[in-house]
């Protein structure tokens, strides 16, 4: 099964890049982010004429989180739970073919200064509580995609001085990423790319950060041993970046046997 995690950065500005990427790249299982659209305006319709049905966890403007699939998508549960009074739309899990799938899009945190740090680190440790205490005692295959706006290490971004106060960076995010990584969980890339440096999944539009490849890798799919078992293949896809109208995302996938 090939599940892929793509931030989209806007479902309805980038719908031809979309469709064209689930045509050409054929995953089994896309895991959206940042939607951007309340769940009545997603392209259900358009997405369904390629053989994936939806589920959709939106919110008007920002964030928003799907699982699409070409198969029944079981189980819904939206919303990552831990702070009734958290609204953002974030968080979305689903069973496919007997594999447990989430698509995850983490608070990005900046600026460090003000309130969304604190939050994206809560946010974190509910992830981190989540994991250990509801999807890995069911001993089901995990597989746990998204834009974490989390920068494993200083091999993952273009210039680690320059980012070393962003929130991204930041030693009490990365602690709380390794976390869930001894939890028990395998970094797809990094498990097949172990010795791999300055390959990225995100370059900001501004300055021609693309063009001369300056960019972070925050674009993660963490598996449960049961599914790091199977691991096959994990690749970034760069194809999408390079076209016209990208997402400043690029779609990260992995090949579960």
């Amino acid at each position: 099964m090939k599940i892929a995690t793509f931030n989209v950065n806007s479902i309805k500005a980038r719908l031809p890049r979309v469709l064209e990427w689930l045509e050409e790249a054929q995953p089994d299982v896309a895991l959206l982010q940042e939607l951007k659209c309340q769940d009545a305006d997603f392209p259900a319709l358009e997405i369904s004429s390629l053989g994936y049905e939806a589920a959709v966890h939106g919110q008007k403007t920002y964030n928003g989180v799907a699982i699409l699939s070409k198969h029944p998508i079981e189980d819904v549960f939206r919303g990552l739970p831990g702070d009734p009074e958290d609204e953002q739309a974030r968080y979305i899990e689903g069973t496919i073919r007997g594999i447990r799938v989430a698509s995850i899009y983490l608070p990005n945190g900046n600026p460090v200064d003000g309130p969304k740090f604190p939050y994206k680190l809560a946010w974190m440790d509910r992830l981190v509580a989540h994991i250990r205490d509801t999807l890995l005692p069911t001993e089901q295959p995990l597989v746990l995609g998204g834009d974490y706006n989390l920068v494993p290490g200083d091999d993952d971004v273009y210039d680690p001085a320059k980012w070393a106060d962003d929130a991204l960076c930041k030693p009490e995010s990365r602690a709380r990423f390794r976390a869930m990584l001894n939890l028990g969980l395998t970094e797809a890339w990094k498990a097949l790319h172990p010795n791999a440096a300055h390959q990225y999944s995100y370059w900001d539009y501004v300055q021609g950060r693309w063009q001369k490849d300056e960019g972070v890798r925050i674009d993660h799919l963490l598996l449960s041993p049961q599914a790091a078992d199977r691991l096959a293949a994990c690749e970034i896809d760069k194809t999408p970046r390079g076209k016209e109208k990208p997402s400043d995302h690029t779609p990260v996938w992995c090949e579960i046997a």
